[in-house]
């Protein structure tokens, strides 16, 4: 059984993704948020120098929470990865290996930051290292791509813009065979969130309504105001499926909110990994973890 689902092909992996009960988890923390990461977990700035030493302890912990008994117990559908990460080993083999090995299909973060505030928005930065990273990730054996870029406020210019270049390379990324996950984050401080929803899910629809005819795209997107918001996305025939960013709440916070929004599944980092601490036993750390994962993947099929 277990040659069989390391053997996961992409259409297998569609399958799982487009109809799987579960969730994504996000274990794609970069260089920027890496040491944030870090202390959450019980491991302090002087325990570590350099950017080797840093990416060496995050992949520790990954490591672990991929290994944890609970991770392959059918519940998650899918890990999003750092460059790095995919680029390292779990159990002696690739990241992206490893994960098949548990049934859980491989996403790679490919965005480079977030550029400065325009209009309200933070688009991606240049995206000048994609092709030779896409081209990695489908030797790799990567399903998909994630990018994320940032609203901050309802303005109408700027969200356009953060949503056109959000299909621009997704239509670049699946011209080079993965599935691309469009993320445009909106900030769930942002005052007027609730009028920029309904903006964003306007140009998430002329997007997805313009996408060359058999294309599929993923959704990421902050958990909604308005309870069923991004219904009509979820229902379009182009989206493969739509997931919910924890964008910063708590995991009791995130799953209440992803609960009330059928057809929206969890893809946590912080909600997922919040309780883990180092110096916990396995015992203690494989029961956190589990717990956890009951918990988002309750609500990601509730409703």
């Amino acid at each position: 059984m277990k040659g069989a689902i390391t053997a996961m092909n992409t259409e297998q992996m569609t399958a799982k993704i487009a109809d799987g009960q579960g969730f994504i988890a996000a274990l794609d923390q970069s260089g920027g948020s890496t040491p944030k990461a870090l202390r959450g977990y019980g491991v302090e700035d002087s325990e570590w120098a350099g950017d080797e030493q840093m990416f060496g302890a995050i992949h520790d912990m990954r490591s672990r929470v991929i290994t944890s008994p609970c991770f392959g117990s059918g519940k998650i559908l899918g890990a999003i990865l750092f460059e790095r990460t995919m680029d390292s080993e779990v159990d002696g083999k690739s990241t992206a290996d490893a994960l098949k090995a548990r049934g859980i299909v491989p996403f790679i973060k490919v965005d480079q930051g977030l550029a400065d505030e325009v209009d309200g928005v933070q688009l991606m930065k240049p995206l000048d290292k994609l092709p030779a990273l896409l081209e990695k990730s489908v030797k790799n054996g990567m399903f998909g791509t994630k990018m994320r870029s940032v609203i901050k406020s309802a303005n109408a210019a700027g969200i356009a813009a953060i949503v056109a270049q959000q299909f621009e390379v997704g239509n670049q990324i699946a011209d080079a065979g993965l599935m691309p996950m469009l993320e445009p984050e909106f900030d769930i401080h942002a005052a007027d969130r609730e009028a920029g929803e309904d903006i964003l899910l306007a140009e998430i629809m002329k997007g997805l309504d313009a996408l060359p005819e058999g294309r599929k795209v993923m959704l990421k997107l902050s958990l909604p105001v308005k309870a069923g918001h991004y219904t009509p996305a979820i229902n379009h025939p182009a989206v493969l499926r739509v997931v919910a960013l924890s964008g910063g709440y708590s995991t009791d916070e995130a799953c209440d909110h992803l609960a009330k929004n059928p057809g929206m599944i969890a893809s946590f980092s912080r909600g997922l990994l919040q309780d883990l601490r180092k110096g916990q036993s396995d015992a203690e750390f494989d029961g956190t973890l589990s717990t956890a994962i009951d918990q988002i993947a309750a609500a990601s099929v509730a409703g």
